[in-house]
């Protein structure tokens, strides 16, 4: 009996320990199918999270075209406005500037006329002896040959007005002439605006920049629709947009402020 006895509880404790290990067995598949599933998420994870990311964008990527072709002029620009406006009225005796652009920048509307479009100004014929393919064609949106060049209008006290033409990088006069195309009327209204204009071209300018901190690529003299004359001034700031100011050319009065976010 008592034989019989401690049998069945040594049968007992085998069956215990059996059903104790096939347990341990089992979590430990569980935990290993786990691991196994959760260490294949992160690898996979691992692979696709690379490839979401990109490389930040560089500041010239972002320019627009416009934006692109400012810059390129202006770094290559190293005559300040105030310089070219100095040497082009020295050009000119006793003369006033009504105009002055940087060409190459926003000037799609007031472009002055390629040197070769009206011979040099010794009148000889170009190297080539051959005239240009468009006859007339303006100066290209960024710095040609010569590099970036002021274009200047100075006119006499009568209104007569001169071109001169200034390299942008050295300050050198390259071309000074008397503007073939007025007629006695571009004359008068020229005398009439200056009359009007008790600021000067360099006054606007500083109250522009005053007003946004940049460089002066454009000053001129223009009518206010009737409403006495206005400097019109362009300055580019350091994001390389454009913003029009129109200053009275009485009082230095700010009358309209633009922005080209082009």
């Amino acid at each position: 009996m008592n034989s019989a006895s401690s049998r069945s509880r040594t049968l007992q404790a085998v069956g215990a320990l059996s059903l104790a290990a096939a347990t341990a067995l089992l979590m430990t598949g569980c935990g290993q199918s786990s691991d196994s599933a959760s260490s294949a998420a992160t690898s996979e994870a691992a692979k696709v999270v690379p490839q979401k990311q990109t490389a930040t964008p560089s500041a010239t990527a972002k320019l627009t075209e416009d934006q692109q072709e400012r810059k390129e002029v202006l770094d290559a620009t190293k005559v300040t406005f105030d310089d070219a406006a100095t040497t082009a009225t020295g050009e000119v005796a006793g003369g006033k500037l009504v105009d002055l652009d940087l060409e190459g920048v926003d000037d799609d509307d007031n472009q002055s006329p390629s040197p070769t479009a009206t011979g040099s100004p010794t009148g000889s014929p170009s190297p080539t002896g051959s005239p240009s393919p468009t006859g007339t064609s303006s100066p290209s949106a960024s710095p040609g040959a010569e590099g970036p060049v002021w274009a200047a209008e100075v006119a006499e006290k009568d209104g007569t007005i001169h071109t001169v033409r200034i390299n942008a990088v050295d300050g050198k006069v390259i071309e000074a002439r008397v503007d073939a195309d007025q007629d006695a009327d571009d004359k008068k209204q020229t005398a009439d605006r200056l009359a009007q204009a008790t600021q000067t071209p360099q006054q606007a300018a500083k109250v522009a920049t005053e007003k946004k901190k940049g460089t002066v690529t454009s000053v001129s003299l223009e009518d206010n629709d009737g409403n006495g004359v206005i400097w019109q001034v362009d300055v580019v700031g350091s994001d390389w947009k454009k913003t029009t100011f129109d200053v009275d050319a009485k009082n230095d009065t700010i009358v309209r402020e633009e922005t080209d976010e082009d």
